[in-house]
């Protein structure tokens, strides 16, 4: 981590948490298993972070994180661990609020695959170059363009969109 960035888990957590959420809002479609996903992601990090604040980039780790876990599908119930004060708080965020009111765009960035929603959240939400997406996501910044350019093209090709914003 750079030297401006937040070294406890808890300062990361209250400094990342609105852009942590947008991200997970994005890539599930919805509030409520965005609240899920990010909190499964949070509590691997917490469980790591020793290890995991050692690396340059714990934000891109707690992304990378959730994309692997939206992509392997598993959301297994698993046992509760209780802990004193959990890590995450109600975030309103004017931001996300932008993203999610319209229907037709929310519906078209659910229908894309959870690897191309994650770059166009990165690129357009986020506002991360090429670089630092494929940093934050573990692949190449070929990838990521060729992710952007496929998800852009099936976005301009919902019908629903195109009327709207058109």
């Amino acid at each position: 981590m750079s030297e401006t960035e937040p070294v406890r888990f808890d300062e990361f957590v209250g400094y990342r948490m609105p852009a942590l959420f947008r991200y997970a809002c994005v890539l599930t479609g919805n509030r409520h298993d965005a609240e899920d996903l990010l909190q499964e992601a949070l509590t691997r990090t917490g469980a790591s972070w020793w290890r995991v604040r050692r690396k340059d980039n714990a934000e891109g780790y707690v992304r990378a994180a959730m994309v692997r876990i939206v992509a392997n599908g598993r959301r297994t119930a698993r046992r509760e661990q209780l802990v004193a004060r959990p890590p995450d708080v109600a975030v309103e965020d004017e931001a996300l609020n932008r993203v999610t009111t319209d229907g037709a765009l929310d519906a078209a960035l659910a229908a894309l695959p959870p690897g191309m929603r994650a770059v166009l959240v990165l690129r357009y939400v986020d506002q991360l170059s090429d670089a630092e997406i494929a940093q934050a996501l573990g692949c190449a910044q070929a990838t990521v363009r060729s992710q952007a350019a496929r998800a852009l093209a099936k976005l301009r090709a919902t019908p629903d969109l195109e009327e709207e914003h058109g």
